[in-house]
């Protein structure tokens, strides 16, 4: 009998009690540094007037979506391994799985429009402030979560139109897509195509847009006359392909290859890494690799 269920069981990383309570110390504290660090990040920008330039108004709302998007997977599953609680309700789970895909989706379309404001700032010095005017970069903003409002609305609606029965475990300590179509009693087989097409042509196209981008960056940088020039231009970009090599590197291996729904286990531990290490390193990768940001965090300490 195929039936919607109520409510749903979490059982991703279940083992014996001492690493429950390790796991769930590791996400709080992680959690906790991820809020704070962003939160720091968001008023060193708002703080200082030099940086109220287009690449720190991005930056900024990378911040805010870093916390959105630890904010929906880590303190559920922090109490799930805290408390031994796994149970989420069928509406609870289709909620998070709608937010996670809207701010992982935007997040990547973010990396993306990042990786143009870099291409614009150093190829094209010249026309920098009028190319990258303000209402063009609010509506970048807006298109970036409005492309994640679409993926998270098919991807979520495919996923919950599915019958779910038997044990209602999903082998995964969040709702993912791929572990909750994993958990369906029905034919997955259009969903597992949608997931692939949708998500792999997100990931491909934004990739495509940053490596692009940066082709032409260093193409520019090589042919720069100076070496201070080059360290100056390179020195703004490296943060940010950093954050780009760690996002892109863990999301493709998880939803743009075919079998991305067939190893939980691997899936498990690769998700740790852009749900949660991810949000929590970027700020420190833009505080440690970015002068401007490490001087204007000097500033405002001596204050």
């Amino acid at each position: 009998n195929h039936t919607r269920t109520s409510e749903f069981i979490l059982v991703g990383f279940k083992s014996h009690p001492g690493s429950q309570l390790f796991l769930s110390v590791l996400f709080s504290t992680m959690y906790i540094v991820t809020v704070v660090g962003n939160v720091c990040m968001i008023l060193l920008i708002r703080m200082d007037s030099k940086l109220h330039t287009p690449m720190y108004f991005f930056l900024e709302n990378l911040s805010t979506l870093d916390i959105c998007y630890s904010s929906v997977i880590t303190p559920k599953a922090t109490l799930a391994f805290l408390l031994g609680r796994r149970n989420i309700s069928y509406n609870g789970c289709a909620s998070q799985m709608f937010f996670f895909s809207l701010f992982g989706t935007t997040e990547a379309f973010f990396l993306a429009v990042m990786a143009y404001d870099r291409f614009t700032a150093i190829c094209n010095p010249l026309l920098y402030q009028v190319i990258m005017s303000k209402r063009l970069c609010v509506l970048m903003v807006m298109g970036s979560y409005l492309s994640g409002c679409i993926n998270c609305t098919i991807q979520t609606g495919f996923t919950f139109s599915l019958s779910f029965c038997g044990p209602r475990e999903i082998n995964h300590f969040f709702c993912d897509v791929a572990a909750v179509i994993r958990a369906s009693c029905s034919d997955t087989l259009v969903n597992e195509l949608v997931m692939l097409a949708v998500c792999g042509s997100i990931i491909v196209g934004t990739a495509l847009v940053v490596f692009i981008s940066y082709g032409y960056i260093i193409i520019t940088i090589v042919h720069m006359p100076s070496a201070e020039s080059r360290h100056k231009a390179f020195s703004t970009c490296s943060s940010h392909m950093t954050t780009i090599c760690l996002f892109f590197g863990t999301v493709f291996f998880m939803y743009a290859q075919p079998g991305a729904t067939s190893s939980p286990n691997k899936s498990n531990t690769i998700s740790i890494f852009y749900t949660i290490v991810i949000p929590m390193l970027n700020p420190f990768i833009y505080t440690l690799r970015n002068k401007e940001v490490k001087e204007s965090l000097k500033k405002q300490l001596k204050r």
